[in-house]
């Protein structure tokens, strides 16, 4: 295709645009509409995946050390624990440590158990390379020589994992509807606009205009309609995500959990909404119109 002929098409898509204007209104709110809802689930979905995945990571095999253990047997059963399979990390935790931490949870009235008093176990945290398999090495753990008790969350961490695994699964198939959703509503709405200017169409067809060069310019029309219906909701979604984002910070400051980063996040999810809106407004028309195209 000539540059000419190609400009030609553009100037008369959006001269189209602007003389059929109520009706291109009408196609771009249900564009921006439809991808408003299939940007906010995809996000609101990612984010949960996230926060799961964040909350599986934060499950930990907790070792507690006999106390006949002596340095030189404490490091001995290190090294055995480090040799676990799947063992990723083993950090040691001392009985002062964990009674900081049971302060810190249940309050300062604990403290009457510092020093000489204190009843807890010296400890090493094991970090898995995947979180399934803390049952495994909790279990290899507790067979060890100097191990008093071993824990890990048992059937409550076995369940985390199975709702976990079900949320995702939920997940992606709300995502996968959403986008046939999405697919349906907006062609259909194309759809109605070629309808309405069937009779522009006929006409064109009537002097002789091959079939390309009537489809293009709606072809274009329809990829503009796609890219300003996905602009709209672009623009909210980014600007309303950067505020719970930071709203979300102070909540979850201090904990291993949070919201997927602003960059790179809203960037795959802007680029997924142009190009659904771009997609199916361009391939919406040209599918919609062949009805009047045929001889």
């Amino acid at each position: 295709m000539k540059f000419r002929t190609f400009a030609r098409h553009i100037r008369d898509a959006f001269k189209s645009l602007f003389r059929n204007g109520w009706m291109s209104i009408a196609s771009i709110s249900a564009v921006a509409l439809t991808l408003l809802l299939v940007g906010s689930f995809t996000g609101i979905l990612l984010n949960v995946n996230k926060l799961a995945s964040d909350v599986e990571n934060d499950v930990s095999v907790k070792v507690y050390i006999d106390l006949a253990a002596d340095p030189a047997a404490q490091e001995t059963l290190k090294t055995q624990l480090e040799n676990i399979a799947n063992v990723e990390s083993i950090t040691f935790s001392s009985k002062d440590e964990e009674l900081d931490k049971i302060i810190g949870s249940y309050g300062e009235e604990f403290d009457l158990f510092g020093g000489d008093a204190n009843p807890l176990y010296d400890a090493y945290v094991l970090n898995t390379t995947a979180p399934e398999q803390t049952k495994a090495v909790a279990e290899a753990a507790s067979a060890m020589q100097y191990v008093t008790q071993v824990e890990y969350g048992g059937a409550t961490a076995d369940k985390l994992f199975e709702t976990i695994a079900t949320i995702r699964t939920i997940g992606l198939v709300i995502i996968i509807g959403l986008l046939l959703v999405a697919v349906f509503l907006i062609s259909n709405t194309i759809r109605i606009t070629i309808f309405s200017r069937s009779t522009e169409i006929e006409i064109m067809r009537l002097v002789g205009a091959k079939n390309s060069f009537i489809r293009w310019p709606f072809l274009i029309e329809g990829a503009i309609i796609g890219l300003i219906g996905a602009l709209i909701p672009m623009t909210f979604l980014v600007f309303l995500y950067r505020f719970i984002f930071d709203v979300s910070g102070d909540y979850l400051a201090g904990t291993n959990f949070g919201l997927l980063t602003p960059n790179p996040f809203l960037i795959y999810i802007s680029l997924l909404m142009v190009g659904i809106g771009i997609f199916i407004g361009a391939f919406g028309s040209v599918f919609s119109m062949r009805r009047f195209l045929k001889v």
